[in-house]
């Protein structure tokens, strides 16, 4: 969607989901909900981290796994570019990482990679050589263009990655998932479409090594609805653009003490809890797989503020700070500290 913007809030106001929240924001719940439980998180013995995110929520799970490389061993990207593609500036963000009018100067953005790992801001690139990727953008997304994606694929595979790009699909721009609510080629709320593929399969398979079938039956695990401000940097969650809750999904052989995989799940703008409820922590089609693959899942929130309408994650700067997407960055620690409490 082509849209005239007037100020820079404006700008920031549009990513990256541009268009407008319907008023029927809220999915319509599936035989396979589970209905959250108060609790908190708690240790468990986790093997390896994994990332995964659409849109908003795909750039910063690459800032996550970047920053982090040491620790997050893997990481699934719908509908983003490459790492610090908008370089804490709003028009290059839309321009130059959704739109493709600006360049997404990779180069660049690969220099800068290697500068902050030799001061020690992020961790050593070295680690994603041969680290798991998986790239997913769809034919019909107008909003982060094929050529920003590109890139993105193309960053990884600059620093020895083993990606698997998926370009393959009609998609709009959306979360691909065999439980969407919208119709494959569409860009609408809750942006969670349904192309009549398992693209969660394909992604699992591709970090995990292997995956077994999905849980198509009632889980049998429990969604935790936590407390972020925990975890919080500032011990405030909606002053970094969080909800107060966040949510977690835990299979019983997972809560019993056996070993289990932890995947961090971000959604895009729009597209949290304060937008469409729990459509997209019901619907990812990652709960039925974590029941039968041993993996915990970890659902941070984000919400609307001032800077950020449209409850994106911060992938631009909205927040004020230039260390947003290295070590130390306000909400990359605070999810980093929920993956701490939950590997132990």
């Amino acid at each position: 969607m082509k849209t005239p913007w007037k100020a820079a809030t404006t700008l920031a106001a549009a990513l990256l989901l541009v268009l407008p929240a319907t008023t029927a924001a809220r999915a319509a719940s599936t035989p396979y909900t589970k209905t959250p439980v108060a609790g908190s998180l708690r240790s468990y013995p986790v093997s390896a981290v994994y990332v995964a995110g659409v849109s908003s929520g795909g750039y910063l799970a690459t800032q996550l796994q970047v920053a982090y490389s040491a620790r997050i061993r893997g990481a699934a990207i719908f509908a983003a570019g490459p790492y610090y593609c908008a370089q804490n500036n709003v028009a290059q963000a839309l321009y130059g990482c959704g739109d493709n009018s600006y360049p997404t100067y990779l180069s660049t953005l690969e220099s800068y990679t290697r500068t902050w790992a030799s001061y020690g801001w992020i961790d050593g690139t070295g680690n994603l050589a041969g680290q798991p990727v998986y790239v997913y953008h769809g034919g019909s997304d107008s909003t982060v263009k094929k050529s920003v994606t590109d890139d993105l694929a193309r960053y990884y595979q600059d620093f020895g990655a083993s990606v698997r790009y998926d370009a393959g699909s009609a998609a709009g721009h959306a979360w691909v998932t065999p439980y969407g609510t919208v119709g494959c080629t569409a860009t609408a709320s809750p942006y969670l479409n349904d192309c009549g593929t398992d693209p969660q399969g394909a992604f699992l398979g591709k970090l995990l090594g292997s995956v077994a079938a999905r849980n198509t039956g009632p889980l049998g695990g429990t969604l935790i609805r936590f407390s972020q401000d925990t975890f919080a940097v500032n011990g405030w969650a909606n002053g970094l653009s969080m909800d107060a809750n966040g949510f977690a999904y835990v299979p019983s052989t997972c809560a019993a003490g056996q070993t289990c995989r932890l995947l961090v799940a971000l959604h895009g703008c729009l597209q949290g809890y304060a937008k469409v409820g729990t459509a997209f922590v019901d619907r990812a089609n990652l709960n039925q797989y974590a029941d039968t693959n041993r993996l915990i899942v970890l659902y941070p929130q984000a919400i609307p503020s001032g800077a950020n309408p449209n409850g994106c994650w911060d992938w631009w700067g909205y927040l004020g700070g230039t260390n947003y997407p290295i070590k130390g960055g306000a909400q990359v620690e605070t999810i980093m500290n929920m993956v701490r409490r939950l590997d132990g």
